[in-house]
């Protein structure tokens, strides 16, 4: 199932998404919410229902009068409001990459363990504007990844039950105000305001049963599903990025495993991937240097277009654009 958070009538609306139509959930039975926190907060209780409601439309057995294109529609985040907010650090490729481009040493402890960072809950969007500071435009950054959405309780959750919590995988632009970012982090805490004010997801949440086709062994030696997903991104029209979810070392299961050490993770709750080969600017721009020492780095700018997308889970746009305030946080440091 793919399922879509849109705009209706000034308020959020979960529906369902096949055939380029977009289906109210509560409209196709009265037992549906129309939030994705009810839905996921009652996914066992729900799905069936939704699944047999999916079944009916594609047999040409559901209402026309119901349908609203997905076309047109004012597409938000798939969750718009999580209960948390977490992101991995799970692609081997893209850490040797920046540090090779660092000119040091891969770090042994990647392979050791998956890591994470919360990152700001509140300030998850979907498709669309995203509004920058001017400190976010000084070497502001996308990251592709994908993403996870818990859809029931646990805690201490072993790798080879995880895949159980995941409701369904969508497309996450962790983006990334690098200027800010290693300011902070040379005091060895952080990322914080590098991160914080905007992570984008979308534009719909597919559930597993919708990708099993695509299901591929993960890596040796690891646990959990892999999926064979082609992931590409593009600035303003020009592919900069080439990677697949398969790529992943450490799997989403894993990475489960360790967030639920000892606490609750909770419907709701988006987990990233962390960023795919060739998935970043910094990336990018370090490589590049590396092989060039003439290489002209790119950021984006005001006006820039970045569109991800990964088989599957669809297409992620989002255009970037400058506040109307010119407050610094950068022009407040004390020398």
């Amino acid at each position: 199932m793919k399922l879509v958070t849109y705009l209706k009538d000034d308020h959020l609306q979960l529906a369902l998404l096949v055939n380029g139509n977009l289906y109210d959930t509560d409209s196709l039975h009265p037992d549906l919410p129309n939030s994705m926190s009810m839905f996921l907060n009652y996914w066992d209780d729900v799905i069936p229902v939704v699944k047999a409601a999916e079944q009916r439309i594609k047999d040409g057995l559901g209402r026309s009068s119901l349908a609203t294109p997905y076309a047109g529609t004012q597409i938000l985040a798939p969750v718009p409001h999580p209960t948390s907010c977490r992101d991995g650090y799970a692609f081997r490729q893209h850490v040797a990459a920046a540090r090779r481009n660092r000119k040091v040493d891969m770090i042994p402890e990647f392979d050791q363990y998956p890591i994470f960072y919360f990152t700001n809950h509140n300030s998850i969007q979907g498709p669309g504007e995203v509004v920058c500071m001017p400190d976010h435009f000084k070497k502001l950054d996308f990251e592709l990844e994908a993403a996870i959405v818990i859809c029931k309780p646990g805690r201490n959750i072993v790798a080879a039950e995880a895949d159980e919590y995941i409701g369904g995988l969508m497309i996450m632009n962790d983006i990334s105000a690098r200027t800010l970012q290693m300011e902070e982090m040379l005091l060895n805490l952080g990322p914080a305001k590098g991160k914080d004010f905007a992570t984008a997801v979308g534009p719909m949440l597919v559930t597993l049963d919708e990708l099993e086709e695509f299901e591929v062994p993960c890596k040796e030696n690891h646990t959990g599903k892999a999926w064979n997903l082609n992931m590409k991104c593009w600035v303003n029209g020009v592919q900069v990025s080439d990677g697949n979810v398969a790529d992943m070392d450490w799997t989403f299961a894993e990475i489960i495993e360790r967030c639920s050490y000892g606490v609750h993770v909770m419907p709701g709750d988006i987990i990233g991937s962390g960023t795919v080969g060739t998935g970043c600017f910094l990336e990018l721009n370090g490589t590049g240097k590396l092989n060039n020492p003439d290489y002209t780095e790119q950021w984006l700018q005001d006006g820039d277009v970045v569109e991800m997308e990964i088989d599957g889970l669809g297409k992620l746009t989002n255009t970037f654009v400058r506040d109307e305030s010119d407050f610094s946080i950068l022009d407040l440091k004390k020398m």
